[in-house]
């Protein structure tokens, strides 16, 4: 019963909740996003969004937008800087409050991504997945997720690819108000966030299972 349900919520009205929901933050949102642009053109230089193509929906690729959180600093070869070095206390408080991810809302307006779903990853990983993380890719991605609010940066890649395909199983609109709401709650305090660019999964290389 509980997944027939879930099923006619995944399948008839969490798009037009996404949609409803990202509309109305967008619009209510609108003066930080402007003071943001301003704040991140300033300090951090232009472009102001950062734009990346990720893989959505059934691998559909689509390009993302966040705000841009480190700046172009290139050594006396002309070579950009590693990441740690081009952050920026500025870039960590938008990365930590997630303000960064504000300009994904429109991302969910487009249809591209989902308010909550699995995070979207880099392309370069999509032949790296076995069958079963593959999974991940049968719902939108999300601004947040159940791997997010379970552990974020802490968690392995194969803990968040188990912790994607549980929500893909479940999707209900139980489940993505629990997950907003710890997200918002992890959001203030802050929690999951890691700049240390020597982190053990900073990159998803493969998993040893091929099913």
């Amino acid at each position: 019963m509980n997944r027939s349900i879930g099923g006619i919520y995944r399948r008839f009205f969490k798009r037009p909740m996404d949609f409803t929901l990202s509309l109305i933050a967008l619009i209510f949102l609108s003066p930080v996003l402007l003071i943001v642009s301003l704040l991140v053109r300033t300090k951090l230089g232009s472009p102001v969004l950062f734009k990346q193509e990720r893989p959505g929906l059934n691998e559909k690729i689509f390009t993302m937008y966040k705000f841009r959180t480190m700046t172009d600093t290139k050594d006396e070869k002309g070579e950009l800087l590693p990441n740690e070095m081009r952050h920026t206390k500025f870039g960590k408080f938008l990365r930590s409050t997630s303000l960064d991810e504000l300009p994904g809302l429109m991302n969910i307006i487009k249809g591209d991504m989902s308010i909550i779903g699995p995070r979207p990853l880099l392309v370069d990983y999509l032949p790296l997945y076995n069958s079963h993380q593959k999974r991940r890719h049968e719902v939108r991605p999300g601004l947040s997720g159940l791997a997010q609010v379970k552990g974020r940066n802490s968690l392995s890649w194969e803990d968040k690819f188990n912790l994607d395909v549980e929500y893909v199983e479940n999707v209900s609109l139980a489940n993505d108000i629990r997950i907003i709401l710890l997200t918002i709650k992890k959001v203030f305090i802050r929690e999951g966030i890691n700049f240390n660019s020597n982190i053990k999964d900073t990159r998803f290389k493969g998993s040893k299972e091929t099913s």
